[in-house]
């Protein structure tokens, strides 16, 4: 993000329903306001546990978010600002949750085109470029920022499968706070963001093809 400007006034690409540059540039409130089409990144981080099922992070919005603000989400999201392209948004990796990944280890899953309206005034439009970062290092090396985040937590990803699929009604977790302090969770599914096309499910079950060895999981 530029730090010379806010939030809501960073500009972004905007992009026609096809996700191809219009040429055109709006400052990210406006392009909130008007629904225009414009690009995210995401990322789904893996981590190393030391236990034999792996985990995956995600991450509770902050409660001062434009969208979705208290809601459970992916690991990492944000937006690419106009011009740029993966080797700078992955910033927001570092921005959210305090660590960055090597580009060579991202692994795209995908491109979803996420279509949103949640309340007054706001209209999200997105192409998100998914992406799945497989690490070895532990949970104790992520920071939440609460500029960005209220808190992350951990979910082996047995359990996310289990209880986005309805099999358990809740799950367990384990929470880091931004001071760095952590307790114990326990979220349900509708805790998350809610998405007519099953987003959560589609990428918990392409991590689990992942730690599988499947060659080409996709959401």
């Amino acid at each position: 993000m530029n730090l010379n400007v806010t939030s809501s006034d960073e500009l972004f690409d905007v992009l026609d329903r096809a996700g191809r540059q219009t040429g055109e540039t709006k400052p990210r409130k406006f392009v909130h306001r008007d629904g225009d089409w414009h690009r995210a990144f995401h990322c789904w981080v893996i981590v190393s546990t030391g236990e034999p099922e792996p985990s995956v992070i995600i991450q509770r919005r902050g409660l001062m978010k434009d969208t979705w603000p208290d809601r459970l989400d992916v690991s990492v999201g944000g937006h690419f600002a106009a011009g740029e392209v993966l080797a700078d948004v992955i910033r927001e990796m570092d921005e959210e949750i305090g660590q960055v990944a090597p580009i060579t280890e991202l692994r795209l899953l995908g491109t979803r085109i996420s279509i949103g309206g949640h309340r007054a005034g706001v209209l999200d439009n997105e192409f998100q470029d998914v992406y799945l970062w497989q690490t070895a290092l532990p949970f104790d090396a992520f920071r939440p920022n609460p500029d960005e985040v209220a808190w992350i937590e951990l979910i082996t990803i047995r359990e996310l499968v289990e209880l986005i699929t309805g099999t358990d009604g809740e799950a367990k977790t384990h929470v880091r706070l931004p001071d760095g302090s952590d307790r114990r969770g326990k979220i349900i599914a509708n805790d998350f963001i809610p998405s007519p096309d099953q987003y959560v499910r589609r990428a918990a079950i392409a991590m689990d093809l992942a730690i599988r060895g499947y060659p080409h999981p996709v959401i």
